[in-house]
């Protein structure tokens, strides 16, 4: 049996600005993972685990079609008689990269199953081409991150900047159990951008600032400077409406319980949210957190993360 895999991903802090030009970085989620297996079958077909659906039509519109569309005519064959059974630790719709992981963990066994290889860099931009599809004008920060599973400083438009962490950070990723609506979310910005932009583009630059002071922090390991600035990235995007009282909750539980910082992570409105925390505090942080309403909590390290 043949099998891949892709990872999480979590926005350590930019999101949104990111789709103005503005930097954000992201980070690998190693621990929550999309697993592809493929045995033979009569047709090329796809059955996901979690809802029992296949998927026999290759010129069905979803986004596993449409990547194993791509990455077939990106490999120069046709498609071959497998069955790719999808599992996923990763929760949908909730800001880690569900879709951009399932896209590149396909492409990836499809791959493995002609025998074949794609350069990475193919690989994204295929993974990236079915982003769009799916949420209009996606920044690239998914795709990118989720592909090379390593963490970045990203710049759209620009090439990737792999960056070095060099201190253990531990994370909670506590998720709110309410959909993300990314793509309306990005959208909100944009109109609050066109209607008012004197007030939201100085919310942008100072988000990108932010994340400039963040990158130069992951290199100086200082923890507690790092939280503070998380914490208020969260607060920009507050005054940018894509936060909700259930992620505002969250952040207010986390820092009250002894995080060094909180916010949300990915579109808002919904998904998850991160706190930063010690392995002391890790515990009561945690509890708090469970407490104040998430529906799951996972726990996640850098430890060390470094530019190769």
């Amino acid at each position: 049996m043949i099998t891949a895999s892709a990872c999480a991903k979590m926005i350590l802090c930019g999101e949104h600005a990111v789709v103005y030009g503005q930097p954000a970085i992201a980070v690998p989620v190693s621990d929550l993972r999309v697993m592809v297996s493929a045995k033979p079958a009569e047709q090329l077909m796809f059955t996901l685990a979690d809802t029992g659906l296949q998927i026999l039509d290759l010129a069905a519109d979803a986004a596993i079609t449409q990547i194993a569309r791509l990455t077939l005519d990106a490999l120069h064959i046709a498609p071959p008689p497998v069955e790719m059974h999808i599992t996923s630790t990763i929760p949908v719709a909730s800001g880690l990269g569900s879709g951009a992981a399932v896209s590149a963990a396909v492409a990836r066994c499809l791959c493995q199953i002609a025998g074949k290889t794609l350069p990475v860099e193919t690989i994204n931009q295929l993974v990236y081409e079915v982003e769009k599809m799916h949420h209009g004008t996606p920044s690239g920060i998914d795709n990118t991150v989720i592909v090379y599973e390593r963490p970045i400083y990203f710049v759209r438009n620009q090439a990737v900047e792999f960056i070095s962490i060099n201190t253990p950070l531990h994370f909670l990723i506590a998720d709110t159990g309410i959909p993300a609506p990314t793509k309306i979310s990005v959208g909100d910005v944009r109109r609050l951008y066109e209607h008012d932009p004197e007030k939201i583009q100085p919310i942008l630059d100072a988000i990108g600032a932010l994340v400039c002071d963040i990158q130069q922090q992951l290199q100086t390991g200082n923890a507690e400077t790092i939280g503070a600035l998380l914490t208020q990235n969260h607060q920009y995007l507050q005054q940018l409406t894509v936060s909700s009282p259930e992620l505002d909750n969250l952040v207010n539980a986390a820092l009250q319980a002894g995080a060094l910082g909180a916010k949300l992570s990915g579109g808002g409105r919904g998904g998850n949210m991160l706190a930063l925390v010690t392995p002391e505090t890790l515990p009561t942080v945690k509890t708090a957190l469970l407490a104040a309403g998430a529906v799951r909590v996972y726990e996640t390290s850098l430890m060390g993360a470094n530019k190769a």
